[in-house]
């Protein structure tokens, strides 16, 4: 008869974090810890879940900006009397894709937080060891761990702002067609769709960089 694995599962760890959501939400993130490391689940383990977290809302951005890219393309192919239901879905791309980059950012954020706790307390429990040469050997994980980590979280902020001039563009067109409804702003427009793809090229790329750091990571973390 094999043995039942002690390392939670990712499905147990998304279970037993929603039943500690409102903790999280109240902001009491200690508490949450401390919480999920009663029931099995460490912050290593919690670390895991939101990188995965970040890298699902990444390829789901990837996703947005692509079908808004689309729509933003079409508008040189409408005619004017069509202006209007083009304005409207313009609108919801741009709506749906603020959205999605707030939840990258927030996904991030998360990250960021739960990894400076889990830094904190390997350093703090180094001191811990009886023997030198394990709290050497900790000491170098835990140094090569906060390198890997340095480049991912550098990675994944690259990712993060390369969303910002492709909303910005986004923005100023729905906010030129809300106002200018017309044949001149098919015209004026024509010169933006090309701007707009160009920067969800280098947002995509970002994103992949992004979500391979991720990979990466994780496979550091889970070997060490």
């Amino acid at each position: 008869m094999g043995h039942r694995s002690l390392i939670p599962t990712r499905t147990t760890v998304k279970a037993l974090a929603a039943g500690a959501l409102l903790t999280t939400l109240l902001g009491c993130q200690s508490a949450y810890y401390g919480a999920m490391e009663k029931v099995g689940v460490h912050k290593r383990d919690i670390m895991v879940d939101r990188i995965e977290s970040v890298t699902e809302a990444q390829t789901e951005g990837q996703e947005q900006f692509s079908s808004a890219l689309e729509q933003f393309s079409s508008i040189v192919k409408v005619g004017p009397s069509e202006l209007q239901s083009v304005y409207d879905g313009l609108s919801d791309e741009y709506e749906d894709s603020a959205e999605a980059a707030a939840e990258i950012s927030e996904r991030i954020d998360a990250v960021e937080n739960v990894s400076e706790a889990l830094f904190s307390e390997w350093e703090e429990e180094l001191e811990l060891y009886g023997s030198a040469s394990l709290r050497a050997d900790s000491r170098r994980k835990l140094s090569a761990t906060k390198a890997k980590y340095t480049k991912l979280m550098a990675s994944m902020r690259r990712s993060e702002a390369s969303v910002k001039p492709v909303l910005s563009a986004m923005h100023d067109q729905v906010l030129y067609l809300k106002h200018n409804l017309n044949a001149n702003a098919i015209s004026a427009l024509k010169g933006e769709a090309a701007a707009i793809k160009s920067d969800v090229e280098v947002l995509n790329r970002r994103m992949q960089d992004s979500i391979k750091e991720s990979q990466s990571f994780i496979n550091h973390l889970q070997s060490s």
